[in-house]
């Protein structure tokens, strides 16, 4: 009875088919807007220039490394310049207050003697 009155379903590659008949069939995606080159072009162009680009960003990458070591090795130079002032500057300080307390011992010991306090 009932059986008899359905409507066997129909078989598909994916397995079986909606009888929703007002759903549409999925199909691939159909990129009609996309340009006209990008179409044509062949995946072998393609590959050739983003080979191209890729040497290219490294060479550029390149260029600014030896940019950065180079300054990197300016400021360092700059750096150490700086050091080497500061500590000439503070052993030249040094020696002076060294000098002074020794001519204060040496007044000092002066004074004692016999010879020239009289």
């Amino acid at each position: 009875m009932a059986s008899s009155s359905a409507i066997p379903l129909s078989q598909s590659s994916s397995g079986r088919v909606s009888g929703k008949n007002w759903k549409t069939q999925k199909t691939a995606t159909v990129r009609s807007n996309l340009p006209n080159g990008v179409k044509s072009r062949s995946w072998e162009d393609r590959k050739r220039k983003d080979t191209q680009l890729a040497a290219v960003k490294a060479l550029q990458k390149e260029l600014q490394d030896e940019k950065k070591a180079e300054i990197q090795r300016r400021r360092e130079i700059t750096q150490e310049r700086k050091e080497r002032a500061l500590e000439r500057q503070r052993l030249e300080e040094m020696k002076a207050k060294m000098s002074a307390k020794k001519l204060a011992r040496m007044r000092k010991r002066q004074g004692r003697t016999k010879k020239i306090n009289g």
